[in-house]
């Protein structure tokens, strides 16, 4: 087998992590570089490993930000079959970490939920147990999660997907949009690159947003302050799946994202959120925070908790 080079790093499969579908999550995500979506950092694969590019990261700027969030509403409206849909080519075995976390087959996803039955079911209700029992969350904390799983079952919170997404998802005649999303899209796992350091892997529409019609470049290329910038956002170590695209931008102000509100505000101008997205992004940040509870403990729990009886 053939060492890393200085310029790249290499995973290898430990337990129940599985680089193979972390590289098919990247090559799904890939895919939207082309019509302007997010970079994603290029892999190679081989039997259980993994292998990346080094990249030199920087501060992220705001015309960065700006540019990202463009960039990720065009990555969203790829779309996906259904709620939980892994990558293509999943094979229904491995799983990414310890995450344990419920994927359906692309190629065969099953009958279509709504989205708060999927995310109460899937995304919150599927930690819970293991939450109680590390001691995280209370007798008490869980009654108030399953109450706010009811009203998600109920639909109280469904809402319409961006626009983008729903305009990807009229073209492909689906009945219900789908948003293909990140995953664990928190700050961690979006570097910042000079996009000088991206030119040998990514397509020349990688990041540029919405493509004008017939021109191959994105009519919104340049900031609010008129720069062009000179920082890109790269996707890394994904949870690829079908998702609300909502859930990835809750995800980035989980731990803290430098410029979040340029990253919200250029994503709405170019794929309008819903009405009362910010009223709902602690409910759509409530997976991660459980996935942590289930694998950390400790006050993850609580956190958990105290969002959910924002919305009960």
């Amino acid at each position: 087998m053939t060492a890393p080079s200085p310029s790249t790093f290499r995973k290898h499969d430990d337990g129940p992590v599985s680089t193979l579908l972390e590289a098919q999550g990247l090559w799904w995500l890939a895919q939207a570089m082309a019509d302007g979506g997010a970079h994603v950092v290029p892999a190679t694969t081989g039997p259980g490993w993994l292998e990346e590019p080094r990249l030199a990261t920087t501060r992220v700027t705001a015309s960065a930000a700006e540019a990202f969030g463009r960039a990720l509403a065009v990555t969203h409206a790829a779309g996906a079959p259904a709620f939980g849909a892994a990558p293509p080519d999943w094979d229904g075995v491995a799983q990414m970490g310890r995450s344990d976390i419920r994927l359906r087959r692309f190629e065969d996803p099953g009958a279509q939920r709504r989205w708060g039955e999927f995310y109460a079911e899937d995304r919150v209700l599927a930690y819970l147990g293991a939450s109680r029992d590390n001691g995280s969350i209370s007798t008490q904390g869980a009654r108030v999660i399953e109450r706010l799983c009811a009203r998600l079952v109920d639909g109280d919170f469904d809402a319409d997907q961006p626009g983008l997404v729903r305009a990807g998802a009229q073209q492909r005649s689906q009945e219900v949009a789908v948003a293909r999303t990140h995953g664990d899209l928190w700050c961690g796992n979006v570097l910042w690159v000079p996009v000088s350091h991206t030119l040998g892997w990514a397509p020349p529409e990688a990041g540029v947003g919405p493509l004008g019609a017939g021109t191959g470049r994105a009519s919104t290329r340049r900031d609010t302050d008129g720069e062009v910038p000179d920082v890109v956002g790269v996707l890394i170590d994904p949870m690829a799946q079908g998702a609300h695209a909502e859930t990835d931008l809750a995800a980035l102000g989980v731990f803290g994202q430098r410029h979040l509100e340029r990253i919200y505000a250029a994503y709405h101008e170019v794929s309008p959120l819903a009405a009362g997205w910010r009223e709902r992004v602690g409910l759509h940040s409530l997976h991660l925070l459980m996935i942590h509870a289930f694998l950390f403990g400790g006050s993850y729990g609580a956190e958990a908790v105290g969002v959910a009886r924002q919305y009960v």
